[in-house]
């Protein structure tokens, strides 16, 4: 449980919220500039200073970072390259031998982001994010998981698959599109991703159907949120203004996508298996066999429309409307299941966040 007391999470909380909504009242209006903060020393020619929108963005990207981390730290203490061995680690090895060492990266990596902006944050004299009062989510009592507070729940997940057709579809949901789920019951429900404890993983010597779904249903998630966070960077890079905050979004962006690329190409290994309600089918037969809105090995995003029909297709990240960008980021991540347990504090400080970044517009 939270290493904070019952007391003293109150306290920081309303601090943390009142702080945190504070400054969304200096940074709604990102056409006054953030004074004593400038671009002098850097690259290029431009000396535009760092407006409070850039401020608001870098805040909002800095709290998406801290809640990856805690996430992918949650995973990488069951199945990293330092976990125990276990069926759960089993299950996910099926999908491919390397995923320890990739789950491994890939949390280092989300480390690196929320350290760095928030060192930069405060670097440019900007209050850096804060979440800590909010960590009192409880730990999975599998062998391997810290007893530690979490902010992310990955035990109750209603995971949205539209990212795997969305992304074979020649369709755009910037212009109004909506794709089918991959994996229909995946987003019905709430499922583990993570084992509860140690008697959900059954035998040692055995995978059993539900561990395996545990799996499937983590390397999904894994894509789910990368994907998330490759259009998270794009929409935002759309709304920056200074120039060194433009080189931070675009150098970091595409780490997301690496990151997708790669579960992607996972995911499409998960194997048919059924537990219970939860069903994944072989996407390789029956009725996906012709339908390359299914297809397994379509891992590249396909061409499809872009700023208008009238234009030629081009293959590209999707979303990157930057319209609500934030406050949508939000929203999915909610209805993943990733916040259940979560106060109303939390949304509110995480909300505020997002309506300040979402009101950040780029000048000149």
């Amino acid at each position: 449980m939270s290493r904070f007391s019952k007391n003293a999470t109150d306290f920081n909380r309303r601090r943390f919220l009142k702080r945190s909504l504070t400054a969304g009242a200096v940074t709604a209006g990102s056409h006054f500039l953030v004074p004593g903060i400038s671009a002098a020393g850097q690259e290029g020619q431009d000396r535009r200073p760092i407006t409070r929108g850039d401020i608001a963005i870098l805040r909002f990207l800095a709290a998406a970072e801290i809640l990856e981390t805690d996430l992918w730290q949650q995973y990488n203490e069951l199945v990293g390259v330092n976990a125990a061995s276990s069926g759960y680690l089993a299950a996910l090895s099926v999908l491919d031998e390397d995923m320890n060492q990739y789950v491994s990266d890939n949390t280092d990596d989300e480390v690196s982001h929320e350290r760095f902006l928030n060192a930069y944050l405060e670097s440019k004299g900007a209050p850096p994010v804060d979440l800590e009062p909010f960590r009192t989510l409880p730990s999975s009592a599998a062998t391997g998981a810290q007893q530690i507070g979490r902010l992310t729940n990955l035990m109750q997940l209603t995971v949205d698959t539209s990212w795997w057709t969305r992304y074979r579809s020649q369709r755009n949901p910037d212009l109004g599109a909506t794709f089918p789920q991959a994996i229909p019951s995946l987003n019905v429900g709430q499922h583990p991703a993570i084992p509860r404890n140690d008697g959900e993983l059954g035998d040692p010597n055995a995978i059993t159907s539900h561990v395996q779904a545990i799996a499937n249903t983590a390397a999904f998630h894994f894509a789910f949120i990368e994907q998330g966070g490759s259009s998270l960077y794009a929409a935002m890079t759309q709304k920056a203004t200074n120039l060194e905050v433009l080189r931070i979004i675009v150098s970091i962006g595409p780490t997301e996508t690496a990151h997708f690329q790669t579960w992607h190409d996972k995911a499409g290994n998960a194997p048919a298996v059924t537990d219970g309600a939860l069903v994944f089918p072989d996407l390789e037969a029956g009725p996906f066999e012709d339908d390359e809105l299914f297809k397994k090995n379509l891992i590249m995003p396909e061409p499809c429309d872009f700023l208008s029909p009238s234009l030629p297709r081009c293959s590209i990240v999707r979303p990157t409307s930057t319209a609500h960008a934030a406050m949508n980021a939000v929203m999915a991540l909610t209805h993943d299941g990733l916040f259940i347990g979560q106060s109303q504090e939390f949304f509110q400080t995480l909300r505020a966040l997002a309506a300040e970044a979402d009101a950040a517009r780029r000048l000149g």
